[in-house]
């Protein structure tokens, strides 16, 4: 459905920066079935205990000391919000469909930070710790995820389980029911395991979804 003026506003005020050229609207997708593209902004929720991923401007006690990686219990916080990004040098653009197997980012809305991982142990289980790394004009290689669509799916779609594997790593990102209880407490474990298991299913839930603008 098409989102009201005063939620766009709200999502360009958060910092979403819509191609100004698109004849389209963007639409707030509610239903099993819409495509994702480039430019997308949407929570991944993880599929066994539900939490969203999520991030905040918290750094890590331990490990590389850079941004907090964490599932979280509540549906309606901003800080959960990520978009869909191409690799760097990638042609990819804005509207373009994310096929299965390709290799893609996701920028934290709020803090502009990538998604991250690399060999330092995640503070509770000491798998491979997932955090948020650079900024705006600062990405690298540690920021680059596989999209594994479940199921035998060609294009990524709204709640369609998927796992992401870490380049570099070959991590699956992963959370679990182990929480934290100081900082980031009642927030779930994010991080990164080199094997498939159900702990690394996620669904793209909530989300301001953009319309498809390439041809077939």
């Amino acid at each position: 459905m098409a989102i009201s003026f005063f939620a766009l506003a709200f999502f360009l005020y958060l910092g979403l920066k819509l191609d100004q050229s698109s004849p389209f609207p963007a639409s707030a997708a509610a239903s099993e079935g819409v495509e994702i593209t480039y430019g997308a902004v949407l929570k991944l929720m993880h599929e066994k205990t539900k939490f969203r991923l999520h991030s905040h401007d918290v750094p890590y006690g331990s490990g590389s000391g850079q941004q907090s990686v964490t599932g979280f219990p509540n549906v309606d916080d901003s800080n959960s919000y990520w978009i869909a990004k191409p690799v760097l040098d990638s042609s990819a653009k804005q509207g373009d469909r994310i096929k299965g197997g390709t290799i893609i980012r996701l920028q934290h809305m709020k803090t502009r930070k990538w998604l991250h991982s690399h060999l330092h142990a995640s503070p509770i289980s000491g798998n491979l710790e997932v955090s948020c790394f650079g900024g705006e004009d600062e990405s690298d290689a540690g920021d680059y995820w596989r999209l594994e669509i479940e199921g035998g799916g060609k294009t990524w779609k709204q709640n369609q389980r998927i796992r992401l594997q870490h380049v570099e790593t070959g991590g699956y990102l992963q959370s679990h029911n182990k929480k934290y209880q100081r900082i980031a407490g009642g927030q779930q474990e994010v991080c990164g395991v080199r094997d498939k298991r159900p702990d690394n299913v996620w669904l793209a839930a909530e989300g301001v979804y953009l319309p498809v603008t390439e041809t077939e």
